[in-house]
């Protein structure tokens, strides 16, 4: 019997010493998730900061865009009245000059 317990002390040995190349696997790879796992947190954190400034970005450059199309408006509707009052002097000075020179015939003798 004492080959077999030689024997099964052997293969005890062997079990313990694989398990324990196990368990040091396990300890490194549980190093590695609570790395992978914090680079994670700290990726999400800096998503949340980047979608929070690419929220507040968009809506400012909404607010931009608004008041650029505003002054478009603005700008197309004083160039129509500038115009309009342009036409009207135009007539209204081509009528004054017709008026002087019918004044001018009147008073001639």
């Amino acid at each position: 019997m004492s080959g077999n317990e030689a024997a099964l002390r052997g293969h005890h040995t062997a079990l313990q010493e694989g398990l324990s190349e196990l368990r040091g696997r396990r300890e490194e790879l549980s190093g590695r998730i609570r790395v992978e796992e914090a680079e994670r947190v700290r990726l999400q954190a800096r998503i949340a900061v980047l979608s929070r400034r690419l929220a507040n970005t968009s809506e400012s450059l909404a607010g931009l865009r608004s008041t650029r199309a505003h002054i478009d408006r603005t700008i197309a509707e004083m160039d129509a009245a500038s115009g309009q009052i342009l036409d009207n002097s135009q007539t209204l000075l081509d009528v004054l000059k017709e008026e002087m020179g019918d004044f001018g015939k009147a008073i001639e003798p």
